[in-house]
């Protein structure tokens, strides 16, 4: 009678597998590449958003808001709102 163990040890049983193993290979990287490209590209939106949001405050305080209304205004600790203003 042919069992399980003697389809496990068919040719056709070694190569499905492998082939399996290939593919699941295959679709892991792909799917990190993917993931990764994809996080590189909302961490770069996000930092062009604060990159944006930190070239106004100089304009802001020109236009005599105070450090507590921008952070407020810009969705932006006032800590990083001081440090922006310091370095105008």
């Amino acid at each position: 009678m042919f069992g399980l163990s003697d389809l496990k040890q068919s040719k056709v049983y070694q190569e499905a597998k492998e082939e399996g193993k290939l593919e699941g290979k295959l679709e892991g990287k792909l799917e990190g590449k993917l993931e990764g490209k994809l996080e590189g590209k909302l961490e770069g939106k996000l930092e062009g958003k604060l990159e944006g949001k930190l070239e106004t405050v100089p304009l802001l305080l020109q236009l005599g808001l105070t450090v507590e209304q921008i952070a407020e205004r810009l969705d932006l600790k006032l800590e990083t709102v001081k440090k922006a203003a310091q370095q105008q």
